[in-house]
C-alpha cells in the first residue's frame, strides 16, 4: 500500500533543494553571484529540512510540535538528527541570511555551510532515506 504521506512529498522537495546546494558546494571558487546562489540554496534546503521533520513528527503523533526550534529539539531526542547544537547553530545562521548584503556575514555563513551545515543536511537526507523505505 503506497500511502501519500506528506513528509515524504516534502522530503522529495528537500532532496531536490539539497542537490542544488550540493552543486554549489562542489565548486571550489564562487563568484559573488554564485555565493548568493549558495546562500539561497542553503535557505531553501534548511527550510525544507525542518518542515520535512515537522511533517514527520506529525506523522509520528507529535501534533503540537511546530516551528524550527521545537522540531529540531524533538528530532534530536528521537535520533533523526545527531548534532542538536550544530542544528541550532544552523538555525541561527539561517536567521542571519537576510543580512547577506553584509559581506562579512555572507562569508561567515558560506564558511559554516561548507564546514558543517552541508554535512548536517546530508546526514539528515541519508537518515530520512532509510525512514522512507
Amino acid at each position: 500500500m503506497n500511502q501519500d504521506i506528506r513528509w515524504q512529498q516534502r522530503f522529495g522537495n528537500f532532496k531536490k533543494a539539497f542537490a542544488q546546494l550540493e552543486r554549489f558546494i562542489s565548486k571550489e571558487n564562487l563568484n559573488e553571484m554564485e555565493e548568493q546562489g549558495l546562500i539561497k540554496a542553503f535557505e531553501y534546503t534548511y527550510e525544507l529540512s525542518w518542515k520535512t521533520l515537522q511533517d514527520l513528527m506529525k506523522d509520528k503523533g507529535y501534533i503540537d510540535i511546530v516551528g524550527p526550534r521545537p522540531v529540531i529539539e524533538q528530532s534530536f531526542q528521537d535520533g533523526y538528527i545527531a548534532d542538536g547544537k550544530g542544528w541550532m547553530q544552523m538555525h541561527k545562521s539561517r536567521n542571519l541570511t537576510s543580512h547577506t548584503y553584509d559581506e562579512e556575514t555572507a562569508e561567515e555563513i558560506i564558511g559554516e555551510i561548507r564546514a558543517l551545515y552541508f554535512f548536517l543536511l546530508e546526514a539528515l537526507k541519508i537518515r530520512l532515506e532509510k525512514e522512507s523505505n
